[in-house]
């Protein structure tokens, strides 16, 4: 079906070349067509370093959270293992539960810690700075603050980094507590936030986002 679709859009562009007359600022708005139809809204992944690569993903939160959120973190680095495992070509993730395993049994500091132990090429490191899933005491609307950094152990050197905007969802209005219980909510935007990061590191649509958003409300 995906190859199809290349296809229609190589046609519809070689269209356009032969029946546009090609000057001036027609010739700039030409090109941003042709570019859309070729590739339409796939956006490249910001950072490519993980394919075929073993890699562990760890998520640290900060001190505040422990209490409230004694579990995000864990389900946060899961989800988002399962996501790279699933979009990321040739990669092998470190099975998460040999990684909670050996971080709850060791005192470490730094993300290379971890990739070493667990001889991975890259460590996938999720500083989680705030989370909360309520707005009021009614209403839920998931917030959260993260740094993502990408580490390669081979070479002992940190590769990739980045501090992403705050994640609201969902984006526009809260949900009724009454609507969904506690529990649900909390996976559903674990789920999201986990896209939210995953994002970064393979291609996706970004018409996807305006239908996630629709969804939610």
């Amino acid at each position: 079906m995906e190859r199809l679709v290349r296809q229609a859009r190589f046609w519809l562009a070689s269209a356009a070349l032969g029946t546009v007359l090609i000057t001036g600022t027609g010739c700039r708005m030409l090109f941003t067509t042709v570019a859309y139809l070729v590739k339409g809204t796939q956006v490249d992944a910001e950072y490519d370093g993980l394919r075929g690569k073993k890699v562990v993903v760890v998520c640290r939160p900060a001190a505040t959270l422990t209490f409230g959120n004694p579990t995000v973190a864990d389900d946060l680095a899961r989800q988002l293992a399962t996501l790279l495992q699933a979009n990321v070509s040739r990669i092998q993730i470190v099975p998460h539960q040999k990684v909670k395993a050996w971080t709850d049994e060791n005192d470490w500091m730094d993300y290379p810690e971890v990739g070493k132990a667990m001889n991975a090429d890259m460590v996938v490191g999720v500083d989680l700075l705030d989370f909360s899933i309520y707005r009021g005491q009614t209403l839920y609307q998931g917030v959260a603050n993260v740094s993502i950094v990408v580490h390669d152990c081979k070479n002992n050197k940190e590769v990739f980094q980045k501090h992403l905007p705050q994640m609201l969802w969902p984006p526009n209005s809260g949900i009724a507590a009454s609507e969904m219980p506690e529990p649900q909510f909390r996976r559903r935007f674990v789920r999201e936030l986990a896209d939210h990061i995953g994002r970064h590191f393979y291609p996706h649509d970004k018409q996807s986002d305006f239908a996630r958003d629709v969804d939610a409300m």
